[in-house]
């Protein structure tokens, strides 16, 4: 089970059971012979819903989501009956799989464990089994086709309630863990953002109420306001970036150019020289460029933070098996051991600024480009991230 399922419309839901109905073999000649003993088993449907239902009561478990009492138990046993009679006589056709889809859905909706979806439908199947087999008058091996096919049937039910039931399943879970997100990015954001705010306001306040500032005073206070809007603007860029990562356009790219370009942009202070080790052979990488600008830029920004007194950052080019690496390296203050192995997720950060979503931005982009990122720190040494990436076709 896949996302997929998750977001699939009732036309994709039937496209999906035709094809189930392929791969197991489902022809017109199935649904004849399941057609051919409706009348058989008919007479037994109420029976066995009375059964199943009598069933349901001894199991508590299942039992607790019926909680509308005996007008409850009386409308779900006209609701299974005629599911039972759709089941035999058909047509299995778009609106038939809608229907189906739906019961996986409400036994989430209704809290009904998944197990018991399962070992319900394996019931229903033993009981149309067994009336069948009373039923029937004739040579037992006339039957055959007939239950060959209601077992075919009922397993392509359960294929659509299974279906149904993880791709609910699956949204609620996702809801949840937005939500549980969304609360987490808002108490990095909310402080990130109060910073630079209270700085600028503290400086409105002042060009506001101050009596006759200095020019030197007033322009102090304009670029502290454009600095701290600058620092609340990059805030603001690294979450829609993490956002809104788009499906990349993979073409062949000059990685060297990509790096000297992401150096060129994320100017460094002059204490920290940068060197370039790069073969004359290095292949072109198969990335997105414009994706691929960003993980270098939060590389480079990321080595200028960590080499606040200055240092050497050097990038190393290499081909290896059918992949090119590239390791950006630092003499800065490096990461503690305890640290190291959290450094790309997202929202962890060691920084006293920052919210710890440039790395694990850098890493979501090279999985979605077929590459990788590694990282190899000593503290008080340096750090050094490789990226890797699938060379392209010569």
């Amino acid at each position: 089970m896949t996302g997929q399922a998750a977001t699939m419309t009732p036309d994709d839901r039937y496209r999906r059971y035709q094809d189930l109905q392929r791969y197991v073999g489902w022809t017109d000649d199935d649904a004849r012979h399941v057609g051919s003993v409706v009348d058989l088993l008919d007479p037994h449907l109420a029976p066995l819903v009375d059964d199943f239902y009598a069933e349901v009561e001894r199991h508590p478990d299942a039992r607790r989501v019926m909680t509308g009492g005996p007008d409850q138990v009386a409308r779900l046993k006209g609701t299974l009956l005629a599911w039972l009679r759709e089941l035999l006589s058909g047509p299995y056709d778009r609106e038939y799989v809608e229907r189906r889809w739906r019961v996986g859905w409400r036994h989430v909706e209704i809290g009904l464990d998944q197990v018991y979806t399962n070992t319900a439908l394996s019931r229903l199947r033993r009981g149309l089994l067994d009336a069948l087999d009373r039923a029937w008058a004739g040579d037992a091996a006339a039957v055959a086709p007939a239950r060959r096919s209601l077992n075919t049937l009922l397993d392509l039910d359960l294929a659509i309630i299974e279906d149904a039931y993880q791709a609910e399943y699956l949204n609620r879970r996702r809801r949840a863990e937005r939500m549980a997100a969304i609360g987490q990015v808002g108490g990095g954001v909310a402080h990130e953002l109060r910073n630079p705010l209270n700085v600028i306001k503290t400086s409105v306040y002042y060009l506001l109420n101050a009596r006759n500032p200095t020019p030197d005073k007033t322009a102090e206070h304009l670029r502290r306001i454009e600095q701290h809007v600058a620092l609340a603007d990059g805030v603001i860029t690294a979450l829609s970036d993490f956002a809104r990562m788009p499906v990349p356009d993979l073409e062949p790219v000059a990685v060297r150019s990509v790096v000297e370009e992401a150096v060129e942009v994320n100017p460094l202070p002059a204490a920290v020289r940068v060197a370039y080790e790069w073969p004359p052979d290095l292949p072109p990488v198969l990335a997105d460029p414009d994706q691929l600008r960003i993980v270098f830029a939060n590389l480079v920004r990321n080595a200028r933070e960590a080499m606040p007194a200055g240092g050497t950052l050097t990038f190393v080019g290499r081909a290896a098996g059918g992949q090119v690496e590239v390791t950006v390296a630092d003499t800065g203050v490096g990461i503690p051991a305890e640290h190291l192995g959290r450094v790309m997720e997202p929202l962890y950060t060691t920084k006293a600024r920052g919210i710890g979503l440039g790395l694990a931005l850098a890493r979501a982009i090279l999985d979605k480009n077929r590459g990788a990122l590694g990282v190899a720190s000593r503290p008080g040494e340096g750090t050094a991230f490789t990226v890797r990436l699938t060379a392209a076709a010569g």
